[in-house]
């Protein structure tokens, strides 16, 4: 699927809230729980060092990222973030795309690592994705995500120099 990753747009929100909120809903993935409204998820996306969006080419959003510090101070130089991708286009390399990108403008906002801190360790798509990427995976955390049904999941940090 051919796309455009652009700068976050206010005029996106609508979908930009309904993909991230399909994710959310899904609970196997983000550690959020609570959905975005428009004006919520327009401060959330606002206040990212960057939300790429991923454009199709009738304009029509297909995913997007955040990309942020991932601590401060001291550490300030690790950056964080999270994709999401509409369901009906999953398979099609865009989260693929939305990866790379990331990993370009970290490096431009002067980041030099991007670290995932709760990479849910039956996530295999993701896993194989990061892998093939060049991320290292950091060892597993037993139980470290909260499922849908009150289980716990195995994590596995990871992290790739920018």
């Amino acid at each position: 699927m051919a796309i455009k990753i652009v700068e976050y747009d206010r005029k996106y929100i609508t979908e930009a809230v309904l993909i991230w909120n399909e994710v959310v809903a899904e609970g196997i993935a983000f550690p959020q729980e609570e959905p975005l409204d428009e004006r919520s998820g327009d401060e959330f996306f606002r206040s990212q060092s960057f939300t790429g969006l991923a454009l199709d080419e009738c304009r029509a959003v297909s995913g997007l990222y955040i990309l942020h510090p991932n601590k401060v101070g001291r550490c300030g130089h690790i950056s964080n973030a999270s994709y999401a991708v509409k369901g009906s286009v999953r398979g099609r390399h865009i989260g693929e795309q939305l990866v790379m990108h990331s990993l370009t403008k970290g490096r431009e906002l002067g980041f030099k690592i991007l670290q995932f801190n709760a990479v849910v360790a039956s996530n295999m798509h993701a896993r194989h994705l990061y892998k093939r990427l060049g991320f290292v995976e950091l060892g597993l955390i037993p139980g470290g995500f909260r499922m849908p049904d009150g289980s716990f999941a195995d994590i596995i940090p990871q992290y790739h120099l920018l």
